[in-house]
């Protein structure tokens, strides 16, 4: 069964925000860390104080003010949450000014594959309180990290729902990178031995539907390798009324079965911007 998450709800952690404040040494590295440029030396600067701060920690989360928002960080084994603590200068800068430009006063937004929520904070921490923003993730562990981030923020606009997009609505086998739990993929993830569970599944279609959406002005689609499986059938199914506006969306062309950038043209979008890891598309 899909369990949503209304944002009102109280973290389950029960230690308070603040408990893992950072230490003068940990908070003073991140002051730098965040500061570095984006080149080669900076990079390297950034990797070796990163590591200096996890040996550190010995396995502790952070309570840090990041994009925005509060979160709880555990920076161990989800590389977008090292990035978020360490570097978030570079954490898809120019993708997340794209977004915030395209904020209205009842904003809707579905952060797909949302990991521990940045996409999703950064949208309500500049969205007013009209805004509906969902956040997807149907990896377990990581779905915890997003309920408490979006928990101790109350923005009073943010909804997690604990599942998969797919083409079709049931149960699908979700692979986990025990090295980077943010990565869990319904398509393989490393190799056919990846760890596997299997976890509920909806369409996109199903999901705006049920939340009695009227308009979507954006989406950020993440979810490595699959995002065919999710935006084929509901470009082909759900009326344009309810296409997004802005759509940001993974690069991962070698995974899919369709040319997604093709197939968008096709239905009018446009690209306008094209970064590292992502595609950027506007309609309309």
């Amino acid at each position: 069964m899909v369990t949503d998450v209304i944002a009102q709800a109280m973290p389950t952690d029960a230690a308070p925000f603040g408990a893992y404040a950072p230490s003068p040494f940990v908070r003073s590295a991140l002051s730098l860390t965040g500061k570095l440029p984006d080149t080669w030396a900076g990079r390297r600067c950034a990797f070796f104080l990163r590591n200096l701060v996890l040996r550190s920690l010995a396995g502790a989360p952070l309570d840090i003010e990041a994009l925005g928002a509060r979160m709880r960080i555990k920076p161990y084994n989800n590389i977008s949450e090292k990035k978020v603590l360490f570097t978030p200068q570079f954490f898809d800068a120019e993708e997340l000014a794209i977004l915030r430009s395209a904020i209205t006063e009842d904003f809707v937004f579905l952060d797909v594959g949302a990991n521990a929520g940045f996409y999703a904070l950064h949208a309500a921490a500049h969205a007013g309180p009209r805004a509906r923003i969902l956040a997807i993730e149907p990896q377990p562990e990581i779905f915890e990290r997003l309920v408490w981030n979006i928990g101790v923020n109350r923005f009073g606009t943010v909804k997690a729902i604990a599942c998969a997009l797919a083409d079709r609505a049931g149960e699908v086998t979700l692979f986990l990178d025990p090295s980077n739990i943010g990565e869990a993929s319904i398509k393989i993830v490393g190799s056919a031995n990846a760890p596997t569970l299997r976890v509920p599944a909806r369409t996109m279609l199903d999901v705006i539907r049920d939340e009695r959406f009227d308009h979507v002005d954006a989406i950020k689609l993440d979810v490595q390798g699959a995002e065919d499986l999710i935006l084929e059938p509901f470009l082909a199914m759900a009326p344009q009324s309810l296409w997004p506006r802005l759509l940001i969306l993974e690069n991962s062309e070698s995974r899919w079965q369709t040319d997604l950038h093709a197939l968008l043209k096709r239905y009018g979008f446009r690209e306008i911007a094209r970064t590292r890891l992502n595609a950027v598309y506007t309609h309309g």
